[in-house]
């Protein structure tokens, strides 16, 4: 290894400007650690907080931020049996929070966080997959436990993991119902696998009641908690609500009663891990995708760590639906 490597460590909050590439000591490798040689990531809202100084005590400076990785086993630490050179991903487990994370020519991680993978799918696309795949395949798996031919509705389809579950849900012969508060992104919801998409307005549960009369098989709540409850009303007698997000930042249900559930209906939750990602599974998605049966979004793509802040600036604009994916390339990483 170099004496040093590329990376951007923040010793504290920061606009977009602030993300600096700097040179830094490369990370060493410990028992049953895994050192990847980083060769794609996504921007993830959690980054921006951390970024902005408003992520939650877990979260300390200085820190290298990057949540997920996509890239090849650099080296390996004692007890782990993985050879070098091999595909893994990488998500959570504390990356970029309580360890240094992935804005970085390497990172290291526990072997347990790793998944490895084989695919001859670009670097660019498998980067936009770790994090939003983990929560929307563990959302509908884990969650919603959704069968084919069931119904479910993904309640803020075009956030990055909306659109990830909609493909998913498709791929497994459900039918979707996917709502959006943009009319013109109607078309790209359909194009990924939504059978129905509704407009979330003061009239959109009228409307899933005329689609799906005897009710849902599951709701993905990425909106709101406080929609929860409305949510409650539309699935069908041992049907479940999966709560997976706040995109309003609303997280909890003031005097919220467990009586306000209706009888014979089911209320959880999803927050997973890399080990909710089975290998088999993700090797399963990527082959879907080279197959073009599964549909990534992905809203641009930035090559080098010297492009971050910009990947940064764009994911706060919001203005395109999809990931914002940074690569590294193959002769940029020592």
């Amino acid at each position: 290894m170099p004496d040093t490597m590329k990376a951007i460590r923040l010793t504290g909050p920061v606009t977009p400007d602030g993300l600096i590439v700097t040179e830094v000591p490369p990370p060493p490798v410990s028992a049953g650690q895994v050192r990847i040689r980083v060769r794609a990531f996504s921007v993830n809202e959690s980054e921006v907080t951390s970024r902005r100084g408003e992520s939650g005590p877990d979260f300390t400076f200085p820190r290298i931020l990057g949540i997920e990785a996509v890239g090849t086993v650099d080296a390996v630490g004692e007890g782990v049996d993985l050879p070098l050179g091999q595909k893994v991903a990488t998500m959570m487990g504390g990356l970029g929070r309580t360890t240094d994370g992935s804005y970085a020519e390497y990172t290291v991680v526990d072997a347990s966080n790793t998944i490895p993978f084989t695919t001859e799918l670009d670097w660019a696309v498998v980067g936009a997959l770790p994090e939003m795949l983990q929560t929307a395949h563990g959302a509908l798996m884990t969650g919603l436990r959704l069968q084919p031919n069931q119904s479910v509705l993904i309640h803020g389809g075009t956030s990055t993991v909306g659109l990830t579950a909609i493909a998913i849900a498709h791929l497994l012969g459900a039918h979707v119902i996917a709502t959006t508060r943009n009319e013109d992104r109607t078309e790209l919801l359909l194009r990924i696998g939504a059978d129905h998409v509704l407009l979330d307005d003061e009239t959109f549960t009228d409307k899933v009641g005329a689609l799906a009369p005897d009710g849902l098989d599951g709701v993905l709540e990425f909106i709101s908690a406080a929609r929860l409850p409305d949510m409650l009303t539309l699935v069908k007698h041992g049907g479940t609500v999966c709560f997976v997000g706040a995109l309003s930042d609303t997280w909890t249900i003031p005097e919220f009663s467990p009586f306000t559930i209706p009888n014979g209906t089911n209320l959880t939750s999803y927050g997973g891990e890399a080990a909710d990602l089975p290998a088999a599974a993700l090797n399963t998605y990527l082959q879907a995708i080279a197959n073009g049966t599964l549909t990534v979004v992905i809203a641009n793509i930035y090559q080098g760590l010297d492009h971050v802040a910009d990947a940064h600036r764009a994911f706060d604009s919001s203005r395109t639906p999809g990931k914002h994916v940074v690569t590294l390339l193959a002769e940029s990483v020592r």
